[in-house]
């Protein structure tokens, strides 16, 4: 494998873990509210769930699970009502007059990990995204060490990528921001988890 054909696999990876979407909508709210620890907390679930479904692509598990319809299926529904619970949560709090006080209590960083844990692995698209990436992605006579290799670079970029954002968004500017226009934060994150988990539930399959 060259580095040319290494670069453009992590190109398209950089490109899907950046984006906006429900993860990392969840890492910048959730470190804006509750702090660095507990955003590096949600993050870190979202990225051991990242390195689950990247290992299981390379392990082919994953386009074993995309051949059966009904398995993907069941991912949808438990996404969709996951989204739906985290859509409700964000709009109760856009309710509340004043914000529930930020703690980073034991408990609550460990809630967060599994909530970003949650999150990561009851995506759909990640199965998808990742057995593409492991199947049409890799060059043609990819050895297990080429394999290795992209797994190790992925794994890299993504913490880079969630632990990132959490950094940048526990910075003392953006919690002011976020402090000031807190219930309108909340609100959108509302809407855009709604919009997100009825899509999964409404969309229909071919």
């Amino acid at each position: 494998m060259s580095g040319a054909e290494l670069a453009a696999i992590l190109v398209i990876a950089l490109v899907a873990a950046a984006s906006p979407g429900p993860a990392t909508l969840a890492i910048s709210a959730t470190s804006m509210a509750q702090g660095r620890r507990v955003g590096l907390a949600l993050a870190s679930g979202v990225l051991t769930g990242s390195l689950m479904w990247s290992s299981s692509a390379a392990l082919g598990l994953a386009a074993l699970m995309a051949a059966h319809g009904w398995l993907i299926e069941a991912f949808r529904y438990v996404a969709g009502a996951y989204l739906l619970w985290l859509a409700w949560r964000s709009a109760r709090s856009a309710m509340q007059s004043r914000a529930p006080l930020a703690v980073e209590t034991p408990a609550a960083v460990r809630a967060a990990y599994l909530r970003g844990l949650g999150l990561h692995l009851t995506n759909p698209k990640a199965i998808f995204f990742f057995g593409a990436l492991y199947t049409v992605g890799l060059p043609v006579g990819a050895t297990a060490a080429d394999v290795l290799t992209i797994f190790l670079s992925i794994a890299c970029l993504s913490a880079t990528v969630f632990l990132g954002y959490a950094v940048l968004f526990s910075l003392a500017p953006a919690r002011r921001v976020y402090a000031r226009a807190r219930r309108l934060f909340e609100a959108v994150a509302a809407t855009l988890f709604g919009v997100a988990g009825l899509s999964l539930l409404l969309r229909r399959t071919a």
